[in-house]
């Protein structure tokens, strides 16, 4: 069984409401992440942002990769290398659902070793290249609806 890091958010709790400042109806920046029990030999860490209740299936929103091993993540931040999201940016894209409330997770995986991919990756790609080197992982849900 893989370890579990804890991810907290001062901006919500898990579970709930994300503010709409970090949505596509406000000022569409990632919120600031808290990241505990991350192990010693971590290198790496890797931050994948979805919404599985997308229409067409999973949406992602933000893959970042080559993340120092750091207990923050700030707020309108770029942490690492970022990959193309769905919407074809290599940026954080917030919240921005179609009718109906989606969830959103905020997945985080402590690495043994740096990725290195070219910043055009994707998230299929990137958790390729991640199978055999996750230590720990984690993840902080929250929901958001436009209506």
């Amino acid at each position: 069984m893989t370890p579990k890091l804890t991810i907290t958010s001062a901006a919500f709790n898990h579970g709930a409401r994300i503010p709409r400042k970090y949505t596509c109806d406000g000022d569409n920046v990632n919120p600031p992440l808290s990241i505990e029990g991350i192990p010693a030999s971590t290198k790496s860490l890797v931050l994948i942002v979805d919404d599985p209740d997308a229409p067409g299936g999973t949406w992602d929103h933000w893959v970042v990769w080559d993340i120092p091993p750091v207990n923050e993540i700030l707020e309108n931040s770029v942490p690492g290398t970022q990959g193309l999201n769905d919407s074809q940016r290599e940026r954080y894209s917030g919240p921005c659902p179609p009718p109906g409330t989606h969830r959103y997770f905020f997945k985080v995986y402590a690495l043994d070793t740096m990725l290195g991919l070219d910043p055009s990756s994707t998230k299929p790609l990137v958790e390729e290249a991640m199978e055999g080197h996750i230590l720990a992982r984690g993840e902080l849900m929250g929901t958001y609806s436009r209506e």
